[in-house]
């Protein structure tokens, strides 16, 4: 069964797909890693001027990071993809957000079965190499300095979007970080899931694989001795106020975390 780029609903990468000494000493370095992730940039941004980066260039871009995270020594597991492809009509991903490899990767996960767009900082969609991709998915942007604009962003947008049938990606932190902090962890998803009436899917990531660069964010060291996990939940719909299915998602989180201890 072909699901999107993969075998099957859940995906490890095979033992025999880890790079051998000599493939570690040229692919597992900061340098390698660095240029393969500048390379796609640069190519989805000449895409993206040409108006020529469609939902499936997204998606291939993506999984081209995916394969060559991999080759650096990247160990991927990642469960509950039926819980991707199987529900009916536009849904709503609500993910804890570890680092730049989450961003990067969920295109070639989601977007081969549902079209989808993410909600990202207004830094993103000003940044002179991420700007023009990013304005090409059409996200919600928000500004994370006014909460009540952004409230209304996300809430006007997201209507609009499941309108169109288009799924949203959303991290209710306000900034990635590699602890999980359930009081940074808004519920402003979960109300726009409850006023449109979409369905839910909680996402557990653990991805420190990539860390932050001093400088450029986006461009951090890698290390191979840290697994990276993504992990999709049964869809549910929100009742009553949501503060039970924040809650939900918030322990969904934090036991996938536990467990990748």
């Amino acid at each position: 069964m072909k699901v999107g780029y993969f075998d099957s609903y859940d995906y490890h990468t095979p033992v025999n797909d880890y790079p051998s000494l000599r493939d570690r000493l040229i692919y597992n370095s900061r340098l390698y890693f660095t240029l393969k992730y500048a390379g796609v940039v640069l190519s989805t941004r000449s895409q993206a001027l040409r108006k020529e980066y469609d939902t499936k260039a997204w998606s291939d871009s993506s999984f081209e990071i995916f394969k060559f995270i991999e080759k650096a020594g990247g160990k991927f597991h990642i469960t509950g993809m039926e819980n991707i492809v199987k529900p009916k009509g536009p849904l709503l991903f609500i993910s804890n957000h570890m680092s730049t490899l989450e961003t990067m990767i969920m295109p070639c996960l989601v977007a081969p079965h549902r079209e989808s767009t993410f909600v990202v900082k207004e830094s993103l969609v000003q940044h002179p190499l991420f700007r023009d991709v990013m304005k090409s998915r059409n996200p919600i942007v928000v500004g994370r300095t006014d909460p009540r604009k952004d409230f209304e962003a996300v809430m006007n947008g997201g209507m609009e979007l499941f309108s169109k049938g288009i799924s949203l990606i959303i991290f209710p932190q306000s900034t990635r970080s590699l602890e999980f902090k359930p009081e940074e962890f808004n519920s402003l998803g979960v109300k726009l899931a409850k006023k449109a009436g979409v369905e839910v899917v909680p996402v557990a990531i653990r991805t420190d694989f990539w860390g932050n660069g001093k400088t450029v964010k986006e461009l951090g060291p890698i290390d191979a001795g840290k697994p990276i996990h993504f992990r999709f939940g049964e869809p549910f719909f929100v009742t009553g106020n949501g503060k039970s299915e924040n809650q939900k998602i918030i322990g969904f989180i934090q036991q996938s975390l536990k467990e990748w201890q």
